[in-house]
């Protein structure tokens, strides 16, 4: 097996991992109920995305809570 024939220096490395970085998540505010929610996704307070109805909350929450309560 081949060894390196020299050590990568600290800045090397660095550099390297560069892109490794965590970025900021980016949100916007909902149209309807002004809550903060990510781009491109139905807000997780009212349902809505692009000015319609994408899905319904209430429901999903009950689901959610007939899950919990099984475990």
């Amino acid at each position: 097996m081949g060894l390196p024939a020299k050590q990568r220096t600290s800045r090397s490395r660095d550099e390297r991992r560069s892109h490794h970085a965590l970025k900021k998540t980016t949100t916007k505010k909902c149209e309807k109920c002004g809550a903060p929610a990510l781009s491109h996704h139905a807000c997780a307070k009212c349902g809505t995305y692009n000015g319609r109805q994408a899905n319904d909350v209430e429901k999903r929450l009950k689901r959610r809570t007939r899950k919990t309560k099984k475990v």
